[in-house]
């Protein structure tokens, strides 16, 4: 009875002597290594991503000030022969139709896809389609002031944009 007693009692370094309690203890030994392994190479592999990631916005941040650098080039260039409403609203009509010419390409990309891709591109249509009939109307009311020169009849002295 002494032997069955002992063999509940914990052994040398703190382990059950019973063989199911010792093989149950060095199971969760192994899977604490591997646990902490696992977690070693995760933050060994999020520092160069958080970097590159960094990185990465700082490059979006510079593209976003060359754009604005060659937009206002272009600008310029366009009002040495074009008053200068005309080169905005050309500059302006060029960059729409750029925008409306890739925004097409990306949504037919999508939609060939299928599945999850073509219900996003479905989403994004119909969420341009009513974003457009809400600002084409008030844009061309806009551009119909500033070609009238201001103020036309229907309009009481408010900058409707």
């Amino acid at each position: 009875m002494a032997g069955a007693a002992s063999s509940d009692q914990p052994a040398r370094g703190g382990r059950t002597g019973n063989p199911a309690g010792r093989f149950a203890d060095e199971i969760a030994e192994v899977v604490r290594d591997e646990m902490g392994a696992v977690r070693r190479q995760l933050t060994e592999a999020a520092r160069p991503a958080g970097t590159g990631i960094a990185l990465l916005a700082a490059a979006g941040g510079c593209l976003i000030l060359g754009v604005g650098a060659a937009s206002t080039t272009v600008l310029r260039m366009l009002e040495t022969f074009l008053p200068r409403r005309l080169a905005v609203a050309g500059l302006a009509s060029g960059y729409l139709a750029a925008a409306a010419v890739l925004g097409r390409l990306g949504l037919q990309q999508l939609s060939a896809a299928g599945d999850n891709s073509a219900r996003v591109a479905d989403e994004v249509r119909e969420a341009v389609s009513a974003t457009a009939g809400a600002v084409v109307p008030a844009g061309s009311a806009a551009a119909r002031q500033a070609l009238g020169g201001g103020r036309g009849p229907e309009s009481d002295g408010r900058n409707e944009v």
